[in-house]
This record gives structure tokens, C-alpha cells and sequence, in this order.
């Protein structure tokens, strides 16, 4: 297992990294013109769908595996929702910095739905990537009581934007062209 030292360098390598994220995706969405990467990237949204349904299942599995005191088989579920994590983020990236946004087609209620689960999955996944960084930074420096108090918030955060995620694509996926 890979095993890190704490030090104030890393911490301040965690900031950097969770303000640089949104920031530079921030920045790629808001280019002037798209870029032509192809009608390849058509098909990501599915593939971010999907990514974020197995990511909110790996991190139930995950929280089932350290309920069951399955030490190993948390560490290898929540490994893979970083990776999930990781990889989310570089088709999102790629998805729009080729394609404009998608507009909801639906009207009245189901609008207002849509509009809350968006802008509280887009916000809570701002904040979310320094919380599972820390978790993540905790759980391999081996300090396990700074990481059981950093996923009292990483965790059910990190679940809801997943969750959030795959409901907000199955109400706009009907109006990708």
C-alpha cells in the first residue's frame, strides 16, 4: 500500500490542486470557441453517465467494506473512485471544451428540479475534490482519526454528487442532438 508523510508541503499541495481544478475547468468551458476534437466526443456524456453511476456504487461498496471492518476491500473501492473520479473529470473536460452545453428542454416543475439538482451537484462538486483530497491524504499518511473526521463530510458529499450527477443526465440526456 502506498504509504505518504504529512507535511505542511503536501497540505498545501492538496489547496493548490482543489482551487487549480475548478478554476482551469472554469476556464476551459468559458473558450471563446470550441475546439474541434471530433463527433467522437458526442458520445461522453453517456460515458460520464456512467462513470458517475459505478462511482456511486463503488463508494457504497466502499463504505459496506469498512462497516464490515474489510479494510483491504475499502482501500481498493475507494481507490477506484478516485480513479472513477479522475477519469470523470477528463471527459467532462474534453465533452465541453468540443460541444456546447446542452439546455434542458422541460418546462415548469420538472425545470426547477433539474435547475436545484445542477447547481447543487456543479457547487458541491467544487468543494468536494479538496474533502476527498484531504481523505485521501489522511487515509494514506495513516492517520485514520483526521481521516474518519474528513469523510463525515467527503463521503456523503462525494455520494450526492454522483448521484446527483446521474439523475441530472437522465433528465437532460433526451435532449443531446
Amino acid at each position: 500500500m502506498l504509504q505518504i508523510t504529512k507535511t505542511p508541503k503536501t497540505s498545501l499541495i492538496i489547496n493548490i490542486i482543489s482551487i487549480a481544478i475548478p478554476l482551469a475547468v472554469a476556464g476551459l468551458l468559458s473558450l471563446p470557441s470550441k475546439l474541434p476534437l471530433g463527433d467522437w466526443t458526442k458520445i461522453l456524456p453517456h460515458f460520464i453517465g456512467i462513470i458517475n453511476s459505478t462511482t456511486a456504487l463503488t463508494l457504497i461498496i466502499g463504505l459496506i467494506a469498512i462497516k464490515k471492518k474489510n479494510i483491504a476491500g475499502h482501500r481498493k473501492a475507494m481507490g477506484a473512485a478516485v480513479l472513477q473520479g479522475a477519469i470523470f473529470l477528463i471527459l467532462y473536460i474534453l465533452y465541453h471544451v468540443a460541444n456546447e452545453s446542452t439546455k434542458f428542454g422541460g418546462d415548469g416543475a420538472i425545470k426547477m428540479i433539474y435547475l436545484f439538482l445542477l447547481a447543487s451537484h456543479i457547487i458541491l462538486s467544487i468543494g468536494v475534490v479538496r474533502l476527498v483530497l484531504m481523505s485521501l491524504y489522511h487515509a494514506l499518511a495513516g492517520d485514520i482519526e483526521a481521516h474518519k473526521k474528513s469523510v463525515k463530510w467527503a463521503y456523503p458529499i462525494w455520494l450526492y454528487v454522483s448521484i446527483s450527477g446521474v439523475i441530472v443526465y437522465l433528465m437532460i440526456s433526451p435532449y443531446y442532438v
